[in-house]
């Protein structure tokens, strides 16, 4: 099994329906530590991209994603819309203009996500951002492509991987973004963004399935 183009539709058409059902719960996390508009953002954001999507549909995967980064930085708001349309755009570049996507070429657009995120938050593993969901998703992504792992194997250790890598900022004391200015008061909130990630890479998964 490989990921095609198919795929990748499937993929953000399950992202855009994972921000309308979890707006408001990203909201929620957003409220104590941010602008309480991370919900809404995404939310609008992946939807554009479903409009995008049917006005001009694309023939590889790395066309879909290329299509969602340029979405998500000209609709979402806030640090957001940068750090998502880059992490795509990074994504989609690994991809090129490949039909389909193996294990290994997953792998190593999912470390290219991560590391556009990086490049552009300046933010690293401990600082309560997105990245401590994407890091740790990479890389068990990496290890899933590099043991016997096939496509699904591969979504499903990353997807549980950030999962568990959003869970764990809830203790932690934010040292970038808005949340950072809370200092210790940010601790005992999850990080809305580390949250989204999760979704994200999630529906990867239900694509696949």
């Amino acid at each position: 099994m490989l990921l095609d183009v198919k795929w990748a539709v499937r993929w953000l058409t399950m992202c855009a329906e994972a921000m309308a059902e979890n707006r408001a719960w990203l909201i929620e996390l957003d409220r104590p530590i941010g602008d309480s508009d991370h919900g809404e953002n995404m939310d609008r954001g992946f939807q554009a991209v479903l409009e995008k999507l049917a006005e001009a549909p694309p023939e590889t995967p790395g066309a879909a994603l290329k299509l969602t980064a340029m979405t998500l930085m000209s609709k979402v708001g806030g640090a957001a819309g940068p750090l998502y349309g880059t992490a795509f755009l990074r994504a989609a570049t690994a991809f090129g203009d490949a039909l389909e996507v193996d294990p290994a070429g997953l792998a190593t657009a999912l470390m290219a996500a991560r590391d556009g995120i990086v490049a552009r938050g300046k933010a690293e593993s401990g600082d309560k951002t997105m990245v401590d969901a994407w890091t740790p998703a990479a890389e068990a992504a990496q290890a899933a492509a590099d043991g016997t792992g096939n496509v699904l194997a591969v979504l499903v250790a990353a997807a549980e991987a950030a999962e568990a890598g959003a869970v764990a900022t809830d203790p932690l004391v934010a040292r970038k973004g808005r949340a950072s200015y809370l200092g210790e008061r940010s601790a005992g909130h999850r990080d809305p963004g580390a949250a989204s990630s999760a979704l994200i890479l999630r529906a990867a998964v239900g694509a696949a399935a």
